[in-house]
């Protein structure tokens, strides 16, 4: 009797729908980087294609008028502009724990069931296979909107209302630079300063030690949980 041959993925198909066969394989799979800057196709329908690729510029293009708009709504409602500031920067910090958490714990789960395997491609196993794909560093609009909307009634309901509209706009500019300093860990060239070092401890995140190194934007939840990698592990 002849043994099932283990599942193989074929590159040159579309992949959203082929990884979920690889089961306990996807793991070890999904962790062998493919370096090169070309975009693989993820769907065979075009329009959910395009849904998935996104340039780094239409992030802040897109939701900087929705931080402002929201931060001086709360000003608007009677809160100080000092106080508006605070906030926002209390946002920000919410932001990079949220960052934290989100990619060690989500983006970062185990899985070998079809659906599961299918799920983490997407929201990020898609990043670990092709690190350099610019087309796909960023959260697609369509997508964070879904999950702005779920964040603004959340804090709407845990605030009050002329803070609501000042803290989402802090987390939300704190998403915009933890989106932005992705795509140039990636990209761009810093020559020194913390850019540099946050582009190292990223890339040793991508190839050499893959449990560290969860912040993006920021070390800080890194160093407060002990999972900061060494920074000297790979050259930028």
């Amino acid at each position: 009797m002849v043994a099932d041959e283990p599942f193989s993925v074929d590159l040159n198909k579309p992949l959203v729908f082929q990884v979920g066969h690889l089961g306990e394989a996807y793991e070890e799979w999904v962790h062998q980087p493919i370096v090169g800057k070309d975009s693989p196709r993820f769907f065979a329908n075009g329009f959910m294609e395009f849904l998935t690729r996104t340039k780094w510029w239409v992030i802040p293009l897109v939701w900087l008028p929705v931080v402002c708009w929201s931060v001086s709504k709360s000003v608007k409602m009677g809160l100080s502009p000092y106080l508006a500031g605070l906030i926002v920067f209390l946002g920000i910090i919410t932001w990079t724990l949220l960052e934290y958490f989100l990619h060690r714990y989500l983006f970062h789960i185990k899985t070998k069931s079809y659906w599961g395997n299918t799920f983490h491609y997407l929201i990020h196993g898609c990043h670990h296979k092709h690190p350099m794909d610019g087309l796909r560093l960023v959260f697609p609009p369509a997508g964070a909107a879904l999950v702005s909307l779920a964040l603004w009634n959340l804090i709407d309901v845990l605030t009050k209302p002329f803070i609501t509209p000042a803290l989402y706009g802090g987390i939300l500019l704190g998403y915009v630079m933890y989106d932005v300093t992705h795509y140039y860990t990636h990209h761009g060239k810093p020559s020194k300063g913390i850019i540099l070092r946050l582009k190292r401890f990223h890339m040793n995140h991508h190839f050499r030690i893959r449990d560290k190194g969860f912040g993006i934007s920021s070390s800080l939840w890194d160093i407060v949980f002990g999972t900061l990698p060494p920074a000297k592990a790979a050259k930028a």
